[in-house]
């Protein structure tokens, strides 16, 4: 996993949100000046997800419309629909303020760059 980012567990705490709340799979990758996320929020758009950084924790919160399901009897049934929440520890080398989110068909990409003094660079070598 990459050293800017790890796994927050969470806190033994009761929702506040009506519905179950899971915590979605996520895909952590780096590059020389950015990590990079991609995490799995299925049934939820831009209007619904919350992304948040505080005292170094990441957070991210997807809410799920439970509208389209209040009148449907399943017969069979693989998953769960429910609200996500997630969080990440993330280290003091990366720009808070240059973090790009968007999403799409239900995945959150979140690019946190690296700051420009933690950036790997090459030293030019000069003769005598």
């Amino acid at each position: 996993m990459a050293k800017d980012v790890s796994v927050k567990q969470p806190a033994a705490q009761e929702g506040t949100r009506p519905g179950r709340t899971y915590q979605p799979n996520v895909d952590i990758g780096e590059r020389q000046d950015a990590v990079w996320m991609s995490v799995d929020l299925p049934g939820v758009d831009e209007k619904s997800v919350e992304v948040g950084l505080h005292d170094g924790v990441l957070t991210i919160e997807g809410n799920v419309s439970l509208a389209d399901y209040e009148d449907l009897q399943p017969l069979y049934s693989e998953y769960n629909v429910g609200n996500f929440e997630r969080s990440f520890r993330v280290s003091n080398r990366l720009d808070p303020k240059g973090i790009e989110a968007r999403i799409e068909n239900g995945v959150l990409h979140l690019l946190l760059p690296r700051a420009e003094d933690a950036r790997p660079r090459t030293i030019a070598v000069r003769a005598g």
